[in-house]
């Protein structure tokens, strides 16, 4: 479950850059004398730093940690002056929440500076901070950032070997349909419900209910996803205060144990965000409760009172997402699955043209464009996988179509480095099999009631010819696709043998 989506073991190397990142972080703040409220803060500063930041390229990726600041320090202050005036202090939180969401449209920049700002307002009504300690959390913050960099761009700068791939982008739209300004004003109304349904149980940990509104729709396109996103984020917060109440409680905040937990909290967020967000979940909830520990306040009820505001905020993000501008899940997975066939064409032709001798052709990054989009069609799917959903029909067909671009990622991933050996020969049977592989690929893309190509006879791979038995293996996963996209979905699902 989480080694095989990991090539390359990139996730394992940035799950232990993160420790590192956000440890010499929290030992910078405490060398220079801060408090325990400062060094907190620099660490969580020097996390998202590191989870958040995902441009395309390593310039990018320096300017806007960089940016971070811009738009934390407003944030950051306007937080600790209004900390005193509730109904002025939860209009702001919102107008964050808003703003933090918007900025979205502006690509993998907004998205990290939005998330930064919106953290920053959240971890000052987590710590209690007030304007005093204000000086000193910029410090904790602009010390996170360096170390941060320094550990990122200089001490194990993976991404300059390695360059990442291009976040895919959001669905279009325009108006109110406009991805980005739907969900602000879902998030909006989410949050205020989860505000002010929070305050009502807690005046003290209103915000756990803010900020899993919020956190819900991270990463969501359509109603179903948040509303599995959401009963996730329940499940990994109920079994980490079930951990927190055996490995937390009974440390009393030690330091040294709880720093080392908190380490490896760290390493458990950062390795388990992609396959599980139940996961991350509950090593968010864990790390929490040691930090409760450390600030002297944590015992049983607090935790109870974590699960109650994190149902408060689940069920605000549900009541919008199903009012409020709803998109369907059936109109995500089309979207995101027709994506993921273009960028399989593009691999395949880009290999071809690689083992034709074009030196420029360069198949790996639409390789990489796949797994990445790949990832956007599990989460589009994965109200219809869920165990509890009813809908068996459509649930075997999700199921199908999930396989099926999995065995295309690992022939797409064969192939791309069969293109890549030097040695690699052209052979004149690669053309007509990668023609074979565009028009399966081109039949699933078409809009329906178009032409379809003429079907073709898969012809069987020469056990000596890896870039032909990719191929091959390619062409039946894709013929193999037209079976659950191209039936009604609501028919039951004939497997052709």
């Amino acid at each position: 479950m989480f080694v095989a989506p990991d090539p390359g073991r990139s996730r394992l190397r940035n799950s232990a850059r993160a420790v590192i990142g956000v440890g010499a972080a929290v030992a910078l703040a405490e060398l220079c004398g801060l408090s325990l409220t400062a060094s907190i803060t620099g660490g969580l500063a020097a996390l998202l730093a590191l989870f958040t930041v995902l441009d395309a390229d390593v310039p990018a990726q320096r300017a806007t940690t960089a940016l971070l600041p811009v738009a934390g320090f407003p944030v950051l202050a306007l937080a600790t002056t209004l900390h005193g005036v509730p109904l002025a202090r939860d209009a702001a939180f919102l107008a964050v929440v808003f703003a933090g969401v918007y900025a979205r449209r502006f690509g993998p920049r907004g998205h990290a500076l939005g998330i930064f700002g919106f953290m920053m307002f959240f971890v000052t009504q987590f710590l209690h901070a007030r304007p005093g300690q204000l000086p000193e959390l910029y410090a904790a913050v602009g010390l996170a950032l360096l170390a941060a960099g320094a550990v990122r761009f200089a001490l194990w700068p993976i991404e300059r070997r390695t360059p990442p791939a291009a976040a895919p982008p959001g669905l279009p739209g325009t108006g109110l349909a406009r991805p980005t300004t739907r969900q602000a004003f879902q998030a909006t109304a989410a949050c205020t419900f989860a505000l002010g349904i929070g305050q009502a149980l807690s005046e003290d940990r209103w915000y756990w209910a803010v900020g899993t509104a919020w956190w819900i729709f991270v990463n969501t396109a359509s109603r179903g996803e948040t509303l599995v996103r959401g009963f996730r984020r329940v499940v990994g917060t109920v079994t980490g205060i079930a951990a927190g109440l055996l490995v937390a409680v009974p440390l009393h905040g030690a330091p040294v144990p709880t720093a080392a937990l908190v380490a490896v909290c760290v390493f458990g967020i950062f390795y388990t965000a992609a396959p599980s967000y139940s996961w991350m979940m509950f090593f968010v909830t864990v790390m929490a409760g040691l930090l409760y520990g450390l600030l002297g306040v944590l015992h049983p009820g607090l935790l109870l009172l974590r699960f109650q505001e994190t149902a408060i905020g689940a069920l605000g993000a549900a009541l919008a997402v199903v009012i409020i501008l709803p998109v369907t899940t059936h109109a995500a997975n089309d979207a995101w699955i027709q994506r993921a066939l273009h960028c399989v064409r593009a691999s395949t032709a880009a290999s071809l043209d690689r083992l034709a001798g074009n030196p420029e052709a360069d198949p790996a990054p639409h390789a990489a464009e796949l797994e990445l989009l790949l990832g956007r069609v599990r989460m589009a799917l994965a109200p219809l996988v869920h165990p509890l959903s009813p809908l068996r029909a459509r649930k075997a067909r999700a199921r199908q179509v999930l396989a099926l671009l999995d065995d295309c990622a690992r022939e797409v991933r064969g192939l791309v480095a069969v293109a890549a050996d030097p040695q690699a020969s052209h052979d004149a049977r690669l053309a007509a099999a990668c023609w074979r592989v565009e028009a399966a690929a081109l039949a699933l893309t078409a809009p329906q009631g178009a032409p379809e190509p003429a079907p073709t006879t898969p012809a069987l791979p020469a056990p000596a010819e890896p870039a032909l038995a990719h191929l091959h293996g390619l062409e039946h996963a894709l013929v193999a696709l037209a079976t659950p996209l191209r039936t009604d979905p609501r028919a039951p699902l004939v497997i052709s043998a």
